[in-house]
């Protein structure tokens, strides 16, 4: 996706140039603007080499009674009309499939459109892979290079700290379990400057492997170790910088990282996103996680439609108090069933999965999650895993102070359990080992409550085969 800015001008035709021309276009027009001054605007655009298919009229007669008519003049084919009181989606869904636009061209503006009502064309455009421009912006779809030889899925957020990572490692291990042993590709911010392959069954995975990434100045933390070390399936760590408002990375290695996976032994591969961000690759189906603790707006809204209306499944996280509560849960429900009816919903809560025996231990624990989830995190490892947790740290994300918490807090310890998380591996388990305390790594397992479905594993599966059916192969 690209932010254009360099608009800025009186006229149309500084910046455009290159972009519209030999393109195809469709244009979003409205009555507020007088028609001498629209048609103006569409022979510049003309001028500039573009090819103007159709107009969408989007409303505002209150200047100009006949406008469409006059817009129109027998020359161009208008879709919309005067009768209509509010903007309509299907209208422009319509001239889409009709014309298959290189980029619908905005010339409308307030009190036609609103911020709102433009990020609900631009997430309707780019579903579409079409590009929307207007005075002073240029939406291109992200990213999608078709080069996977094999069945894929990919997982995207619709933020940082949804539990998308977590998410992705129950995926893995039900997969592995039920059908397909699967490799995932990750992209990290901390991840390596190659493509770097990671094959569980071929090394010890615990921490003293991940410590010793640690010295010699990997990023033991990195999504790529976690996946691999917590659900035992091969991994591909790949970097990317940068994010674009609707997915696209600025700049990333993960189409070499894909590439890898037309040569390994497993058939079925997971593209595993970072943050908001996806994987620039095409594949057979989508996962979307979605954080319950979240703004609504940022869920709904946004460029959030865009990530819903795109994906097979949506994953609610956090579905709980204090985190989020029924009401709020509810309401991200129906505004999914609105945005996507199609599409299936699991809400669900994360309850900590230490990978070892830590029952009748006393037990540190290292954690990213919000102030407000820790007593249940306490409640839950001393109820169900018969720990004593003398102390906990939700620090990973900060260095200095986890350093502070960790000082004092390991003294009492038999164990540390730590995600795999920012500091975890050379901050918190270089302390762990420093102090001889046994380092245990927990998962963050997805347990279902609600949403429309009935089994978690099962839906997963049914995106599994969504993902060999649209391949068009089989496994």
């Amino acid at each position: 996706m690209i932010f254009h800015d360099s608009y800025r001008s009186t006229h149309i035709d500084r910046g455009f140039q290159d972009i519209l021309d030999d393109k195809n276009i469709i244009v979003l027009v409205d009555g507020q603007h007088y028609p001498p001054v629209t048609k103006k605007s569409l022979n510049e655009l003309r001028d500039m080499g573009a090819e103007i298919k159709a107009l969408v009229f989007l409303g505002g007669t209150e200047k100009v009674k006949d406008a469409v008519k006059e817009l129109g003049e027998g020359e161009i084919e208008v879709f919309g009309g005067e009768h209509k009181k509010e903007i309509s989606q299907s209208d422009i869904r319509e001239v889409i499939e009709k014309y298959v636009p290189d980029i619908v061209v905005d010339l409308s503006d307030e009190p036609v459109l609103d911020y709102a009502d433009r990020f609900e064309i631009a997430s309707t455009l780019l579903k579409s892979r079409t590009s929307y421009m207007g005075a002073d912006f240029f939406f291109t779809p992200p990213e999608e290079i078709n080069i996977l030889e094999k069945p894929s899925l990919s997982i995207i957020g619709t933020g940082k700290r949804v539990g998308k990572t977590g998410v992705s490692v129950s995926i893995a291990r039900t997969l592995k379990d039920m059908k397909e042993e699967p490799i995932i590709v990750c992209m990290g911010r901390g991840g390596p400057p190659e493509p770097d392959h990671i094959e569980p069954k071929k090394m010890a995975m615990n921490a003293d492997t991940l410590l010793q990434v640690s010295e010699m100045g990997g990023h033991a933390a990195s999504d790529y170790w976690e996946d691999a070390l917590l659900a035992q399936v091969p991994t591909i760590g790949c970097r990317r910088c940068g994010g674009g408002m609707a997915g696209n990375p600025f700049s990333s290695n993960v189409i070499d990282g894909a590439r890898k996976t037309n040569e390994v032994d497993q058939n079925f591969v997971i593209m595993e996103g970072s943050g908001s961000t996806f994987p620039p690759v095409k594949t057979d189906s989508r996962i979307v996680i979605i954080g319950a603790s979240q703004p609504t707006e940022n869920i709904l809204e946004y460029f959030g439609q865009y990530r819903i209306n795109t994906s097979d499944l949506a994953i609610i996280t956090m579905c709980e108090e204090p985190m989020a509560s029924e009401k709020k849960v509810k309401a991200i429900e129906e505004g999914i069933k609105k945005l996507n009816p199609e599409i299936e919903i699991a809400e669900t809560v994360f309850r900590p999965q230490p990978l070892e025996d830590i029952s009748g231990k006393k037990v540190y624990v290292a954690t990213t999650a919000p102030e407000e989830i820790l007593p249940k995190i306490i409640e839950n490892l001393e109820k169900e895993e018969g720990a004593d947790v003398v102390g906990i740290s939700n620090k990973l994300s900060n260095r200095k102070m986890l350093k502070k918490d960790l000082e004092n807090g390991l003294e009492e310890a038999d164990v540390l359990l730590t995600e795999i998380k920012a500091a975890s591996i050379d901050v918190a388990g270089r302390s762990a080992k420093d102090k001889d305390v046994d380092i245990v790594f927990l998962h963050n397992e997805s347990i279902l409550i609600g949403g429309t479905v009935t089994s978690l594993k099962d839906c997963i599966l049914n995106v599994y085969e969504t993902s060999i059916n649209r391949s068009g192969g089989e496994i």
